[in-house]
């Protein structure tokens, strides 16, 4: 089964929304998985890991609901309070959700560049492995020491790395980037999402080539083994067609056995989430 391994839902409006600034009008609407379907279908994508982008627990309930009644949606990435002193009851409220499969928080928008080394998030963190959660790092390039510092103090807990941490590749610059990046992947429990290139790209200008010499990186820091395809759709279509961010990958792996482009477009999320793809 071929998986999109992160992508988004969402009712507009401007105060949950507040991170879709001016200039990204194309995402001041709602989309739904209706909207989503007819761009699976046309790339041959059957399932989809829909993960959260507003931080609220009424948020994890609807993107569950969505996924019960929509069956290629086969996980999601939702959102607990990790700082919360009742983070476990709210962990044992979706513990019959067997389409729950992890969590996320927004690092990248917290004013404190060490935000998860808190102790408060430290101990909420600790509590997903009980549950078999997973965790998504959404992080600029100067959070990525400091997830280092946090993996480090967890090694049986499961975590991937959104959009291969959002380097700098409008100015085609990996420093420190590269050294960060390289830090992290030596944890064999993080994973890596090939996802969210676009929108790091020139927005108008981009093309195949810019994403080489990153990817290039992180295929020989995480391996084609650790690795899987997101779309980051809608956000996305800010710069790009749902197909043409497919292509972004396809083309890149192209050279690779067909066991390991099947690994990167399907197997290797279905197996970091435990997705149910039968």
């Amino acid at each position: 089964m071929r998986i999109d391994a992160h992508q988004h839902f969402w009712h507009y409006n401007p105060a949950e929304y507040a991170w879709i600034t001016d200039g990204m009008d194309v995402l001041k609407r709602d989309y739904l998985p209706q909207d989503l379907e007819p761009h699976l279908l046309r790339t041959d994508i059957q399932g989809t890991v829909a993960v959260q982008a507003c931080q609220n627990l009424q948020e994890t309930d609807w993107l569950l609901e969505l996924a019960d009644k929509h069956d290629f949606v086969k996980g999601v990435v939702g959102w607990v309070d990790l700082r919360s002193p009742r983070v476990r009851g709210q962990l044992e409220r979706w513990a019959h959700r067997p389409k729950l499969r992890g969590v996320r928080h927004v690092v990248q928008s917290e004013p404190d560049d060490r935000f998860m080394l808190q102790p408060d998030f430290l101990h909420g963190l600790g509590q997903l492995a009980e549950f078999n959660l997973t965790y998504d790092l959404l992080l600029f390039p100067k959070h990525v020491p400091v997830a280092v510092e946090v993996v480090a103090q967890f090694p049986n807990q499961r975590f991937v790395l959104d959009h291969i941490a959002k380097p700098f590749i409008k100015a085609q610059t990996l420093a420190p980037w590269e050294h960060d990046i390289r830090a992290l992947a030596r944890f064999e429990n993080v994973w890596c999402k090939v996802s969210g290139m676009v929108t790091e790209a020139d927005w108008q200008h981009w093309k195949l080539a810019d994403f080489n010499r990153y990817l290039d990186i992180v295929f020989e820091c995480f391996g084609p083994e650790r690795l899987m395809f997101g779309s980051d759709w809608p956000v996305c279509t800010l710069t790009a067609q749902y197909a043409e961010v497919v292509l972004i990958v396809q083309n890149y792996v192209r050279g690779l056995s067909v066991e390991m482009q099947d690994r990167i477009f399907g197997g290797n999320a279905a197996t970091f989430y435990g997705l149910a793809t039968e």
